[in-house]
């Protein structure tokens, strides 16, 4: 039986954890997104079809491209970002189903049927989008996920063949302590929850 975590670690992926829009001058390397993939990867998704894909920006060429989709109040933190993450999806996932879930032939659910293509590959790379923040929060990262680009210009100009894409963007990197902002209201449980 699972145990509840350590109040740290709830800290450190919730309840301390805030949206960074400012960052320090501090690189993320490569195997600390490796580390996050790898967790993320984990969580579940509907017959292990993990849909999700990312790309991480961090160049200054790779940047330069990202730049013209964002909405012009995301364009400072993003190219202040040490890394930029497009999280995506891949409308073909379908293909590595064989792969992902033997236990059945799960890739003839799909083929030919766009919209449970569209429905799946956008409902379940969400969640793996939701599980790579936590997962990002999990070795040390502080995340600046957003809305605020342009998903069809993003998508001409990093998925031109149409197969991958973009959902939302993470900022990722070391957030400036000094710069955070109070956190914003919550709703309640009883708000937002019915128990029937």
């Amino acid at each position: 039986m699972a145990e509840r975590i350590a109040a740290s670690a709830l800290n450190q992926i919730f309840l301390e954890a805030h949206t960074h829009r400012y960052w320090l001058d501090r690189p993320v390397e490569d195997a600390t997104l490796e580390a996050a993939y790898a967790l993320a990867r984990m969580a579940p998704t509907s017959a292990n079809c993990s849909p999700m894909r990312i790309v991480f920006v961090k160049s200054a060429a790779a940047k330069a491209r990202l730049k013209p989709a964002l909405s012009q109040g995301n364009v400072r933190q993003t190219m202040a970002a040490p890394a930029t993450a497009i999280i995506a999806h891949d409308m073909q996932f379908y293909d590595l189903l064989p792969k992902l879930y033997p236990p059945a032939d799960a890739r003839s659910w799909f083929v030919g049927n766009d919209e449970a293509i569209r429905v799946t590959a956008f409902r379940n790379g969400s969640l793996q989008g939701a599980y790579f923040i936590v997962a990002a929060r999990a070795v040390g990262l502080d995340c600046g996920p957003m809305s605020g680009f342009d998903n069809a210009r993003l998508d001409a100009e990093f998925f031109p063949d149409g197969r991958w894409r973009s959902n939302f963007l993470c900022n990722l990197g070391y957030g400036d302590p000094a710069k955070i902002s109070p956190r914003t209201p919550r709703l309640e449980f009883a708000e937002a929850c019915r128990v029937l």
